[in-house]
């Protein structure tokens, strides 16, 4: 037993490293600017857009008053927010925040109304997830307009000047810096770009040369010749990310909070994800064209679907449910997640087991694909 797996596995790190030559010698141009426009067009119509309808926001009213709830009517009956939870203590607003029910708290302080009354200025806390910036800043627009409303209409009752302070505070991303948004996901994004590309023309390029019948007649078996096509993608992505990462700290000084061992898992299931995805179409791709065509068809509505630069809250429902097909969608939130939360290994669960899910149902059609194109 022990013999036979030495074997085999001494016919993988063999196909291996043939299928690292095969890429480093291979100086040839192999990238194709072809998209299918129709595909992105309904995609990018419906999924990529800046505007924020239905923001979810929580009210902590410690005021009760009767000004105090005029302006929380203001936010109530703006068409932009959504109330979907009253607070009534301190201890509510962290995980209306950390579970992104709410992308705002709007915390009214307990002396408001008499404040007011007395021509003081009155606190209004706006507490808002940084986590995107570009969200945090219009949904910080939209409040603020609310705020300076809600002043001009007192200014010319009492004839003084504006009475209520505005303090804001960002959650995660406390300067609201885009870099610290952007970069976690571009590490997620060239991932994805990479190894696709590796594994996506893998079996094209042995058919386009015309390597993979000799392929058939080594002792190489199927599953064999699967895991040496896969190995070299796993490694260069794992690669990749991980220079991508380093930069990002070291260079960018992006703060990892988070532990490696819970991004490093994320990305392990991320690259089993993508590599079963990329077989797919390596198994079902004829020439190196038509491979690289399939990877950019399904890159491109992956990218724009995964949450990358917009909300998925924002798409419309069944879109939403499309995005849970993809792969990059929950290695993002991991991203995101690890370096600017620090979130723990057992809160990220439910990102690791759709992943896992993903690959393992990816790899097994691929090997189904590979043996049924093999005989």
């Amino acid at each position: 037993m022990m013999a036979s797996f030495s074997a085999a596995w001494q016919r993988i790190v063999a196909l291996v490293g043939k299928e690292f030559l095969a890429l480093l010698k291979d100086k040839k141009s192999r990238f194709v600017l072809i998209g299918p426009p129709i595909i992105q067009l309904l995609v990018f119509g419906y999924a990529a857009t800046f505007d924020l309808n239905h923001v979810p926001y929580a009210l902590y009213n410690e005021d009760g008053g009767a000004i105090s709830r005029q302006l929380a009517a203001r936010f109530a009956g703006a068409p932009a927010f959504d109330l979907i939870a009253t607070i009534r203590r301190d201890t509510d607003i962290r995980p209306l925040i950390d579970d992104r029910q709410a992308r705002l708290i709007v915390h009214i302080s307990p002396q408001f109304s008499r404040d007011l009354a007395l021509g003081k200025p009155a606190p209004v806390q706006l507490i808002v997830d940084g986590r995107n910036s570009n969200s945090a800043l219009i949904v910080l627009n939209y409040a603020s307009s609310i705020v300076q409303q809600f002043n001009a209409e007192r200014m010319q009752l009492s004839g003084i000047g504006p009475p209520v302070h505005l303090e804001v505070r960002a959650w995660f991303n406390p300067n609201l810096q885009s870099r610290w948004f952007l970069i976690p996901g571009i590490a997620g994004l060239i991932t994805l770009i990479v190894t696709m590309l590796v594994t996506a023309l893998s079996v094209a390029r042995e058919r386009e040369q015309g390597t993979f019948d000799q392929l058939l007649v080594t002792p190489l078996r199927p599953i064999e010749i699967l895991l040496g096509k896969a190995l070299p993608g796993f490694i260069i992505g794992l690669f990749e990310a991980t220079v991508i990462i380093a930069l990002a700290v070291f260079w960018f000084h992006i703060p990892l909070l988070g532990s490696l061992l819970t991004l490093y898992t994320g990305l392990a299931l991320f690259l089993l994800s993508a590599i079963g995805v990329g077989l797919m179409i390596s198994s079902l791709a004829v020439t190196q064209q038509q491979g690289f065509l399939g990877a950019f068809l399904f890159m491109v509505p992956a990218v724009i679907l995964s949450g990358f630069a917009t909300p998925i809250e924002n798409m419309p429902e069944a879109v939403q449910y499309i995005t849970l097909l993809d792969p990059l969608r929950y290695f993002v939130i991991i991203l995101r997640d690890v370096f600017l939360e620090g979130t723990p290994f057992y809160l990220l669960i439910p990102q690791f087991w759709p992943l896992a899910l993903i690959g393992i149902i990816s790899l097994s059609i691929a090997g189904w694909l590979f043996r049924h194109r093999m005989y």
